[in-house]
């Protein structure tokens, strides 16, 4: 059995951000070498996210325009959290939404996907370096 480790470093202009890291991943399988086993993808930061969907604009803005009216940002006085002097409590909601990690199976060397499928950053509190870890396992 064989691993890999790599740390992807993210950091985003805007509070919010869905950002493609399926190409990066992959380049993290390429030089692993590994053929058949098990790719994880998990944010390292509690106020963002790492899940799977299609890359599409539309849905993108769906998908922020949907979590800021479900978990909006302001006013901030409404969450406990921000009493710490903190402004990012929505954050911290939406990562719980958009969840912490993804598996995906690899299979003769590649991610195996089903149709539209890519990988995910999401941030929700962004303008600062954060990471993702990629572990792959296998063969």
């Amino acid at each position: 059995m064989r691993h890999h480790r790599q740390e992807l470093w993210l950091n985003t202009e805007e509070r919010t951000a869905f950002i493609n890291i399926t190409p990066r991943v992959e380049t993290a399988l390429a030089e692993s070498g590994i053929r058949e086993g098990l790719c994880l993808v998990n944010a390292m930061h509690i106020s963002a996210s790492v899940f799977i969907n299609d890359d599409e604009r539309g849905l993108h803005a769906d998908f922020e325009r949907w979590l800021e009216e479900l978990v909006p940002y302001g006013p901030i006085e409404r969450w406990r959290h921000n009493d710490t002097g903190e402004d990012n409590a929505d954050s911290h909601i939406k990562r719980q939404i958009f969840g912490r990690e993804v598996v995906v199976a690899i299979s003769e060397g590649r991610l195996d996907f089903g149709p539209w499928e890519q990988i995910f950053y999401g941030e929700f509190d962004g303008r600062r370096d954060k990471r993702v870890l990629v572990k792959l396992i296998g063969e």
